[in-house]
């Protein structure tokens, strides 16, 4: 098949070494972040933040995160352009809820008058909060999807990517503690360019099961 879209995703892959000369332009870079924030989520909840790692000084404190666990993704750290985390809110609320609902209505897609009919859609968030107050499992299922759309960006814009799960939560919620603000980051992205020499999986061809495997037409 021949498509813009399918040329996208056949290239895209898993940037196993980076460029550590090579950095994201900023008309780049200012498409990307508005991608991210027009990035889909269930009752349009946003249950995220987005820390991007740039400077020197942000990138060794990544750096340090990688003290006890996933060495193997430390790397990526100083030698790619950007890092972003990708953090999600453990226990969204209906004040939470609330902003959304309010610029629902500066953008004119609510009225005023019927602000309270729209916290309606909340009663999802009720159906996937514990008795603690806990719906990270659910915000977080969210903010993948704000990493996935980001990666499809990535790929037009012909930007490298490696999605890190391999990240130490706790020690990120430690080092960043005051930008994730209460926020938990469980998957970080490292963006940037390939290292052509020393990157091998930049050269293997795209493997993925058959479509008849995995896709039914009923």
């Amino acid at each position: 098949m021949t498509h813009p879209i399918i040329a996208d995703l056949e290239s895209r892959y898993t940037a196993k070494r980076y460029d550590a000369s090579k950095r994201i332009p900023q008309a780049d870079l200012d498409v990307i972040y508005q991608a991210m924030n027009l990035s889909a989520s269930s009752i349009n909840s946003q249950p995220w933040k987005f820390i991007v790692i740039e400077s020197d000084e942000a990138k060794q404190r990544m750096h340090d995160t990688f003290a006890n666990n996933f060495q193997f993704n430390q790397p990526h750290i100083k030698a790619a352009s950007h890092i972003v985390l990708f953090a999600h809110n453990p226990k969204y609320s209906r004040e939470d809820y609330a902003k959304v609902v309010d610029k629902g209505i500066v953008d004119k897609r609510s009225k005023p008058e019927e602000r309270e009919q729209a916290f309606g859609a909340y009663a999802f968030v009720e159906l996937n909060t514990d008795e603690n107050g806990d719906n990270s499992t659910w915000t977080k299922a969210q903010t993948y999807l704000a990493l996935g759309n980001t990666l499809h960006v990535l790929a037009r814009l012909g930007i490298d990517s490696t999605t890190m799960e391999g990240v130490d939560s706790d020690l990120i919620g430690e080092i960043f503690k005051d930008e994730l603000d209460g926020y938990v980051c469980g998957v970080a992205l490292a963006m940037g360019y390939h290292h052509s020499a020393e990157d091998y999986n930049a050269a293997l061809p795209k493997s993925r099961l058959p479509l008849e495997q995995v896709l039914q037409v009923l």
